[in-house]
């Protein structure tokens, strides 16, 4: 195995031999730092290979070219990160999720938009998938034909490089996804092993019988069962079965050949330096497939993102790498990081797990569950953050473990029912609006689609016209985006719900995605809405200007920094949820009452979490009455700090 130098010394006399001294020994110093890292990835991937050091040679002259054609404004985007490199850490950053069609059209129209996004404070931007879809159904985009291109109903390749410009001028960084264990079945590669190139062919799974088809099959859960059953696909001109874990057109790649690894390094590298600052990687926890297993949360997956996140840092140290990975709490964390990786995978994971604790604390009136299962959490590395979100682009998957119900007596099993049959609107006496997504009778899983607001009430209360009604659901929609806010990390705003845009039937008038309800919650931005956001007397103006208010306070507390350590508290009030920030930047304790009645937490409770002095609440910025115990209206949220 070749000492690590020399795949440095290649690099400079290949990609890097026309740059200058001092761009050359930047790279020196970067190679240094993160070449150990990518080696030891590596290795655990490809060690065994006999061709080793040639493919470790060829991701290094890719990491050299792709630094060489790194754009000036970029390289000082990158120095700036390193100068603060808590940057995403922050307690101003707030993010914002949409489709660029549904948002504003184009690409080019989105940056009219600016101004909008500025209102609500947002510095982070995800638009959903962006890259060349295959035509016709493409599961919402991730069945990607060219990573290469943008697709052209949205834009073009200039048009994202330009936009992202635009963003970066005014503070907001720029986030879009990359497909990584998947290709549609148009891409270039896999038409080529659909041609029977063998060289593509290895880049997709595939058996030339059912055998290992059938023992794979043993293990794995279906991801669709309801349009896409099974994992394999028979494909008779090539005579193969082919690995597909979401659609028939979508066909895993084999990371098992290191030139699935460099194809996607090199596409890293690409769009970083078209300006993009965060990729969201899609599905990362089924890279890896290992017979006998789920084929997810592999050890080789995570070596993988170790690999990129090495690799990608010497070019481009600005970027950030964001697993979309939602699975249960102990398979989750180590994507941000465990052991030798710590800080050293991915900066940024989604908390699926506090978004639907959010939803079943107010399902059951009740914070006990929600308390003890973050409580269970171990900490995360001090370089990382979650993306908090009460709802997203996707389904609701009920990801409460059996362990954490049964320490509070419940059993997990009828609880995730429960919590489906709730916010389908099955329950007596739900106040949600949802949809079952993907019943699969094998386990008796059952995803929910629906709206923020529909699911919080909003639907089924304007639906009655009961004003009361309609003020409990405000309600929950504030108290919802509030503990997002409050909890750490970036929180993610998705699209329409500063705006309480209910669920959007239209979908079923279109026979591409009529099967799919999850586009029930992906409505159209309602503009004519935004006309009324300065309103506080109308419903839209109601939310925006109440987020909007939320927003501000996160933003004048430092306390809520992302490093700052966050602990589930009980409050000895199980209708009340307690959370507690704390850092040297100082100690904030959350409480949030998730009933529709009033409720208290003891004073002496205070004191026994360290709050026992004169106390203000950050959000109406204004002290509490000293000695009393504190009451919360329904759904109501304080956020206390000593009063100094």
């Amino acid at each position: 195995m070749m000492d690590s130098t020399h795949y440095l010394e290649q690099a400079v006399n290949g990609p890097l031999r026309l740059m200058e001294p001092l761009e050359q020994e930047l790279f020196r110093l970067r190679f240094a730092q993160h070449m150990p890292d990518a080696l030891r990835a590596l290795r655990q991937l490809y060690g065994q290979r006999p061709d080793f050091d040639s493919w470790v040679g060829h991701l290094v002259n890719l990491v050299a070219q792709g630094y060489a054609s790194r754009p000036g404004p970029l390289r000082l985007l990158d120095l700036d990160r390193a100068i603060e490199p808590d940057w995403f850490q922050q307690s101003d950053m707030v993010g914002y999720v949409c489709y660029t069609d549904r948002f504003a059209g184009t690409l080019a129209q989105v940056a009219e938009k600016i101004s909008y996004l500025q209102e609500l404070g947002v510095t982070y931007l995800h638009l959903m998938p962006l890259l060349r879809p295959r035509p016709g159904p493409n599961d919402g985009g991730y069945a990607v034909q060219d990573y290469r291109q943008v697709n052209p109903l949205l834009g073009s390749m200039d048009d994202l490089a330009s936009l992202a410009g635009q963003l970066r001028r005014h503070g907001i960084s720029l986030c879009t996804d990359l497909v990584c264990n998947h290709t549609a079945k148009e891409h270039p590669w896999a038409q080529q092993a659909m041609a029977g190139d063998q060289r593509y062919q290895d880049y997709y799974i595939m058996y030339a019988d059912r055998a290992m088809p059938d023992r794979y099959e043993e293990t794995l859960p279906e991801v669709f069962p309801d349009f896409a059953p099974g994992n394999f696909t028979y494909y008779e001109a090539i005579n193969r079965w082919v690995w597909t874990t979401f659609n028939e057109y979508q066909w895993d790649l084999n990371y098992r050949n290191p030139a699935v690894l460099a194809e996607m390094l090199d596409i890293i590298l690409f769009l970083a330096n078209q300006g993009v600052e965060i990729l969201r990687l899609d599905a990362v926890a089924f890279m890896w497939k290992r017979l006998g297993t789920d084929s997810q949360n592999q050890p080789e997956a995570h070596a993988i993102l170790q690999a990129w996140r090495a690799l990608s840092r010497m070019a481009a140290p600005g970027l950030l790498l964001l697993a979309e990975a939602i699975v249960s709490p102990d398979k989750l964390i180590p994507y941000l990081g465990r052991g030798l990786a710590t800080n050293k995978e991915c900066e940024l994971a989604y908390h699926n797990v506090f978004m639907v604790l959010l939803w079943s604390g107010l399902a059951e009136r009740n914070a006990r569950l929600m308390t003890y299962a973050l409580q269970q959490m171990p900490a995360i590395p001090s370089g990382t953050a979650w993306l908090t979100y009460a709802r997203c682009h996707d389904d609701i998957g009920w990801a409460v473990r059996d362990e954490d119900a049964a320490a509070i007596g419940l059993n997990g099993f009828l609880h995730r029912a429960f919590l489906s049959d709730f916010y389908s609107g099955r329950y007596e006496g739900s106040f949600a609006r949802g949809a079952t997504f993907q019943f699969n009778p094998k386990t008796g899983d059952r995803r929910i689609s629906g709206s923020l607001a529909s699911l919080a009430g909003l639907e089924a209360a304007l639906e009655a016209g009961d004003s009361r009604l309609i003020e409990l659901a405000l309600r929950r929609v504030l108290l919802l985006h509030n503990l997002i806010l409050v909890f750490g990390g970036i929180p993610l705003l998705y699209m329409g719900d500063e705006l309480a845009l209910l669920n959007d039937g239209s979908y079923l008038d279109d026979p591409s995605l009529m099967d799919d309800n999850r586009w029930l919650h992906r409505p159209r931005m309602d503009w004519t809405r935004v006309a009324q956001r300065t309103d506080e007397q109308t419903i839209p103006g109601r939310v925006f200007q109440g987020i909007c208010a939320l927003v501000a306070a996160r933003q004048r507390t430092p306390a809520l920094h992302a490093q700052a350590h966050t602990q589930a508290v009980w409050t000895h009030n199980d209708q009340v949820f307690g959370l507690l920030r704390e850092s040297p930047r100082g100690r904030v304790l959350v409480l949030a009452n998730v009933t529709e009645s009033a409720q208290a937490v003891a004073r002496h409770r205070l004191f026994e979490l360290g709050f026992g002095g004169p106390l203000r609440d950050l959000l109406a910025e204004e002290p509490l009455a000293d000695g009393h115990d504190v009451w919360l209206p329904p759904y109501g949220v304080c956020w206390l700090a000593l009063d100094e």
